[in-house]
């Protein structure tokens, strides 16, 4: 069947090892030092490994592949003990997969496992929670009752703004701060153009749903080595896979020539500033 798998470059992977915990399946191995998808049955498609690999090696790719079996990944993941158990099921609770949380406590049930998030996950169809990336959230707008007149002027100075689709040779990149943004943030953080995007040259990627990370990186080395830009500030948001982007820009600083300093901005998804800081 066609569906979203892990896709791994084994030519950027150095087999640190930092991915394999993240895979609540066990798909992923660190073998002959690089890390491997064991079996297209273990791999659930969901990424959550996404954004631990510091050399951005691992992508979610749509390819023919055998259909995601949970009760062999649950048959493999029952010989971890309770602690693995647990954090399977919370990984497919965290994803509002509730078809397969709903097998995975049957499965336990008839192998006669005690379910150990006992009270919390009894009734799968319950379950209405997602993971920060994709959950389903209502938020409360809060009303500070602050009157503001007139229009604000747009401070976006250049278009496109996509990663894929901008020129690295730009003029508006020229000499530039650049803002290397997640898609999200500009709707989260309400004051995002007068507070961070005035006078910079724009990027937007999403490290998790983009594909070909390579021809990002080749370039934000032509930013750095050939626009010459003077930063790189890097705004995400708090899911994990957003922190691919502050890894890329990273990578694209040791592979360029010029040593440009990368400064990160975290929003929570009510558009909170959680973290700020320096890269390197």
């Amino acid at each position: 069947m066609l569906r979203k798998i892990v896709k791994i470059d084994e030519s950027k992977c150095d087999g640190c090892g930092d991915c394999v915990p993240s895979c609540a399946e066990g798909a992923l191995q660190i073998i002959d030092g690089k890390a491997r998808l064991i079996s297209d049955l273990f791999c659930d498609g969901l990424g959550a490994c996404l954004g631990y690999c510091p050399q951005v090696a691992i992508t979610i790719e749509e390819r023919e592949a055998e259909p995601y079996d949970e009760r062999q990944v649950m048959d493999y993941i029952i010989k971890g003990g309770t602690n693995v158990i647990k954090a399977h099921l919370h990984h497919l609770k965290e994803h509002n997969e509730l078809d397969y949380l709903n097998t995975a406590l049957n499965y336990l049930e008839e192998k006669g496992i005690e379910n150990p998030m006992n009270g919390g996950l009894n009734k799968p169809q319950e379950v209405k929670c997602g993971c920060p990336g994709s959950q389903t959230i209502q938020l409360e707008v809060l009303n500070n009752e602050v009157e503001e007149e007139g229009e604000r002027t747009s401070q976006l100075r250049q278009w496109p703004v996509q990663l894929h689709l901008v020129s690295p040779r730009a003029p508006y990149f020229q000499n530039a701060e650049l803002l290397l943004t997640a898609d999200c943030v500009p709707f989260a953080y309400a004051d995002f153009h007068k507070d961070y995007l005035k006078g910079k040259g724009l990027a937007i990627a999403c490290p998790k749903l983009d594909s070909n990370k390579q021809v990002y990186l080749e370039k934000l080395v032509a930013m750095i080595d050939e626009s010459l830009i003077k930063s790189i500030n890097v705004l995400i948001m708090q899911v994990p896979c957003c922190s691919g982007l502050g890894n890329l820009a990273q990578q694209a600083v040791e592979m360029s020539q010029r040593k440009v300093p990368i400064n990160y901005v975290v929003f929570g998804i009510n558009g909170s500033v959680l973290e700020e800081g320096a890269l390197n």
